[in-house]
């Protein structure tokens, strides 16, 4: 690799891969995790207002820290302010600080739009883009106050980046999934023309649907000649892209072995294989129907 890190317009640097906490709730699971990732040279941590672990995640690291000789400005902190908080300023703040609060520090490194819709509202129901626009709003509030140094979305489709692309602030991320089998293009393009960086969740495939990218024959075929692993292959496609990566795992060899691809390459035709894939299939949600 080039670079370990994406520059935002602004000029902050976010690591390329990061350590995803998603459904990894307990104490002691969170503890082993940042524990693993931190000695592995993981430096970023991506977590959630919804995913319930940030007062754990807080607590490991005011014990971790010290541990790895290591301060607070070493890490990037990524959280986001859910669908039941969004669409209200107020309700935006409140969720922003009781993160700061729960994960123990002063700012974030990055504050996202967790989802396009709202809670409890209907997909076709105009209150989500009018929610869209409040909560965007409050998030520039928060990074001109420096209470966060990068703001973005997750989950947005190009018509809802679209959206605010003109309301002051361009976002510097878009989350989104991404993978061979869900490799978006468009999406992809249009990010790149407006300066919006990429970030990937799910680039292994989901645990519902157990081994169904990781088993793709043309990931396989890779593996083969390249001696990785098919986690390390689905990982380095994006990363020669220039596209963030949050792999999660709770087993500590399979933590290792994913930041390590940030040191591997995969020659053209390796990665022409790869891109040749035609199966399309999505693993996580869906925003396509919120409007």
């Amino acid at each position: 690799m080039s670079s370990n890190s994406i520059t935002f317009a602004n000029g902050v640097l976010m690591p390329l891969i990061g350590l995803g906490t998603y459904q990894i709730h307990s104490k002691e699971a969170i503890y082993k995790v940042l524990e693993a990732g931190l000695a592995s040279g993981y430096r970023l941590i991506d977590t959630a207002s919804g995913y319930r672990n940030e007062e754990h995640i807080g607590a490991a690291l005011r014990d971790l820290l010290p541990k790895f000789g290591l301060k607070r400005e070493d890490l990037f902190i990524t959280s986001k302010i859910g669908p039941s908080s969004a669409g209200n300023h107020a309700s935006v703040v409140s969720c922003c600080q009781a993160s700061l609060q729960h994960l123990g520090t002063t700012y974030l490194d990055l504050l996202l739009i967790h989802w396009p819709g709202l809670h409890k509202i209907a997909g076709e129901d105009p209150r989500n883009k009018a929610g869209r626009l409040v909560t965007w709003s409050a998030l520039q509030d928060l990074y001109r106050s420096g209470v966060t140094r990068a703001i973005g979305v997750s989950n947005y489709e190009t018509r809802h980046c679209r959206e605010i692309l003109d309301s002051g602030i361009v976002p510097h991320v878009n989350q989104v999934e991404l993978h061979p089998h869900y490799p978006q293009e468009s999406l992809l393009e249009f990010c790149r023309e407006h300066g919006i960086a990429v970030q990937a969740y799910c680039s292994l495939g989901s645990r519902d649907h157990k081994d169904k990218l990781l088993q793709d024959p043309a990931v396989l075929s890779v593996t083969e000649s390249c001696a990785a692993s098919p986690a390390q292959v689905l990982l380095v496609w994006a990363l020669q892209q220039n596209i963030g990566v949050l792999p999660k795992s709770t087993n500590t060899d399979h933590i290792a072995a994913n930041i390590a691809a940030r040191d591997l390459v995969l020659s053209k035709e390796q990665f022409s294989l790869i891109n040749s894939i035609q199966t399309r299939y999505k693993y996580a949600w869906d925003p396509k129907n919120i409007y």
